[in-house]
């Protein structure tokens, strides 16, 4: 039987950053990374299809934390644009800014009008700070008013998450749905606002590749990878696992980076209060139909969101306006996001049809247009939903793996909502707590770090 040190569930970003960082400190540890696809990147990952790239949605690098940032422009060299964010809304057949509640100028006056009331009327409360118990529907209303959630707020959630927004909480909301001041607010409704707000206001993407060069130049640096090796049962009580073309695997301690859901379903022996909070935990499925136009510059936009439900998707983007290089010249490579509910039937065709007749609804396709290729890219576990149970479900969980010497990382094994960069850091977060130490240093090469804003 095969032994290894630290045996890691997946070959995305988190899981190749955790063997990384153990890979390269001075404890003499093994590892060994199983990846059930021919190719590492799990969802972060690209596919080369009719002289495109198609990447799993929008897959854009967001960087914030010192040590992140250096490591990944480390890894890209390079290879990497740095874009300034061009997002809208398409609602009541106008094109507003992004976020719609700082940028409600150019919708028809009634809207605008009652956007403005509704959000002016949450003052009343003074500025104080509102219940962390409130559901994300109560947040919402307290926060934003009743105008800007019939208009976005509610129409667009429910859309993407697929379920009662009274059912959610707040905790993943925080820097993912901005708060404009209330001068922000009132401005954005006179005027064409440019200010950006979030934490995606600018964004780095591969020149060439997609979104896979990442965890490519990653694996180049991390031994031990076994490709098309899935995993088809583990034992945490034995510290065995069985995968398909290799057999058992012994460990000493599981990192595990695939869905939670998955992962506990695998997993042999768990008793019946992991059971029963592995059924609490809940998530919404994206279906990404990439497309191939024949046609340049289709929009100057990266992405639109459309909370109107005359559309069957949430939101369309232009990956070709990330990099030119994902496409063939005088082509256009677009991805369209369409939520939908686990276990339940998704019609391709159907709703294939209907993204065509939505897209030429408001003027980003035209009638003679040309489909030169077109990708589905399912995404089964997309969006963990926030809602009461998950929090509860998760302690119990995590704290069963603890004792079994598990981690569980990454924005599907963590459950939790997250970007890639984050992923990278919870690697390198689990090889410090595996190892015991604080920190697991990176020294690099100023001269490897400069930074071009390329157009």
């Amino acid at each position: 039987m095969l032994k290894t040190d630290v045996l890691i569930i997946g070959g995305g970003l988190a899981g190749l950053s955790c063997a990384y960082h153990l890979q390269r400190s001075h404890q003499k540890v093994s590892t060994l990374v199983l990846e059930k696809e021919k190719r590492v990147g799990g969802l972060a990952g690209s596919l080369q299809h009719d002289g495109f790239t198609f990447d799993h949605t929008g897959h854009l690098l967001h960087l914030h934390d010192p040590y992140g940032k250096k490591l990944i422009l480390d890894l890209l060299k390079d290879n990497f644009y740095l874009r300034n964010r061009n997002s809208w809304i398409y609602s009541h057949g106008a094109y507003t800014r992004y976020p719609f509640q700082a940028n409600t100028y150019g919708l028809p006056p009634r809207v605008v009008e009652a956007c403005v009331v509704g959000f002016l009327k949450t003052l009343r409360n003074g500025g104080q700070a509102l219940p962390s118990s409130l559901s994300f529907k109560s947040w919402a209303l307290s926060t934003f008013g009743e105008g800007i959630c019939k208009h976005f707020m509610f129409p667009y959630n429910e859309k993407l998450w697929r379920v009662p927004l009274n059912s959610m909480t707040t905790e993943w909301q925080g820097r993912f749905v901005p708060k404009p001041k209330p001068e922000e607010v009132l401005y954005g409704a006179l005027t064409d606002q440019k200010k950006f707000f979030g934490y995606n206001a600018t964004f780095r993407y591969p020149k060439r590749g997609g979104s896979q060069s990442l965890p490519d130049a990653l694996a180049r640096r991390v031994k031990n990878i076994h490709l098309g090796a899935q995993v088809t049962a583990i034992d945490l009580n034995q510290r065995v696992a069985e995968i398909d073309g290799i057999g058992e695997v012994g460990f000493e301690t599981l990192v595990n980076t695939m869905p939670l859901v998955h992962f506990l379903d695998k997993t042999k022996g768990l008793p019946q209060v992991v059971r029963s909070a592995r059924a609490d935990l809940r998530y919404t499925s994206v279906y990404c139909l990439n497309l191939g136009i024949a046609r340049s510059s289709i929009s100057d936009k990266h992405w639109i969101y459309f909370p109107e439900k005359q559309f069957n998707f949430y939101r369309a983007g232009f990956s070709t306006n990330f990099s030119p290089h994902i496409a063939p010249r005088g082509a256009t490579a677009m991805y369209i996001e369409v939520s939908g509910i686990p276990g339940q039937k998704f019609e391709f065709d159907r709703e294939e049809s209907r993204v065509l007749e939505g897209l030429r609804s408001c003027g980003i396709l035209k009638s003679k247009d040309r489909l030169l290729t077109k990708l589905w890219m399912p995404i089964p576990c997309a969006y963990v939903i926030y809602d009461r149970e998950r929090a509860r479900a998760a302690r119990t969980i995590f704290s069963y793996l603890k004792d079994h010497r598990a981690e569980s990382i990454g924005r599907y094994g963590a459950w939790k909502y997250s970007f890639m960069e984050e992923a990278i850091l919870d690697g390198k977060r689990c090889a410090e707590r595996i190892l015991g130490v604080s920190d697991v240093s990176l020294k690099l090469s100023s001269s490897n770090i400069e930074l071009q804003a390329l157009k």
